[in-house]
This record gives structure tokens, sequence and C-alpha cells, in this order.
């Protein structure tokens, strides 16, 4: 592995949330971000019949919310495909989970979890180009045309034991997202 994948690797994967972010808010009598935690690893090791020589790694992102005002807790599992340039620059593509998986399914630790290498796509989200700052920190601001009047932006600042991410989203140029600050991730294990 490449010293850019291996540092955005360090940084990205592990088990991070929000609880602070989220308790402080509830201290100040409104709940404004929903609680989010993320537990990220590699899974090269569940995907069969890649092709010889693919670079690059696979991380599956189990992230679950829940928002304010609701108890029930929503899970968004994401596939990315990550590649570098191996001096200041990650690569980013989110890869389209098979329909034939339930969302339940799609975690870490269930090791009968296997992907087909021929059965990925990667989705309309683009390619997110993270770099490497000099403060040991990756940054993106990267915006994706979804189709239909979808216009999806994300900006991050990823460093060791915390993430910052802002998703805006917004259709026909009417913001989407109910919140105007990023989610604030401590890393946790």
């Amino acid at each position: 592995m490449d010293k850019v994948l291996k540092r955005f690797t360090e940084i990205l994967c592990g088990t991070l949330d929000n609880k602070n972010q989220v308790d402080t808010e509830r201290a100040e009598g409104k709940q404004i971000h929903p609680y989010a935690k993320h537990v990220t690893d590699v899974c090269d090791h569940k995907i069969i019949n890649r092709p010889e020589g693919h670079k690059g790694l696979y991380i599956l992102e189990e992230s679950y919310y829940i928002y304010p005002d609701k108890k029930e807790v929503e899970l968004k599992p994401l596939l990315f495909y990550i590649t570098s340039d191996n001096d200041r620059k990650a690569f980013l593509q989110s890869v389209q989970i098979p329909d034939k998986f339930a969302l339940e399914e799609v975690t870490n630790i269930n090791k009968n979890l296997i992907f087909d290498f021929n059965d990925l796509k990667i989705s309309n989200f683009g390619t997110a180009e993270y770099t490497l700052q000099e403060t040991d920190q990756f940054t993106v601001n990267h915006i994706t045309d979804m189709g239909n009047g979808i216009i999806f932006q994300l900006t991050e600042t990823l460093s060791d034991g915390y993430l910052s991410v802002m998703e805006t989203v917004t259709k026909n140029g009417v913001k989407l997202t109910p919140y105007d600050t990023p989610i604030e991730y401590i890393k946790i294990e």
C-alpha cells in the first residue's frame, strides 16, 4: 500500500461518531445534526474475481443515523474504491452496492459478505479528490450533478481522530440539507 492510501485509511478507518456534538446541541436546547456513527474498514478481502494488478483499496463504511426527534436507527452502508497518486492525492469513488444485498447484511463484521468484482459498478458520484495538506490533514470540496436537478456537495477535513463532514444537497437551487454546519466526528475506537 502506498503512503497516501496508508495515511488516508489510518485516518478514515475505525469507529467514529458525533455524540459530543449532539450532546452539546441537546444541552443548548436544540439538536440540529443527526446522531451519526461510522464503522469503516478496508474490505479488499471481501472482493472476489478482482483482476490481477487492479490497484487501489475498497472500503466499507457502515453509516448509522438517528435524526432529531426520531428514535429509529437508519443504516446507510457505503462502498468506496480509493486510489492515489502516491504523492499528495487520494481519489475516492462511490461503488453501488448490488441490490441482492439487504442493508443489514452490508457490515464489516459479516464474515459471509462477499462482493463479486464483476457485479460492482461505480456510481454517478464522480471522483472526489482529497489532498493531503502540509498539516497532515486531507481536505476535499467535491461537487456532483446527480441529475434531476440534484446537486451534491461534499466538503470534508480528515485528520487524526477527527472528521469534519458537510454534505449539502440542493434540488433545483433549493437546499434540502436541514443544517448549515458540518457533522463533527470523533474517533471512538
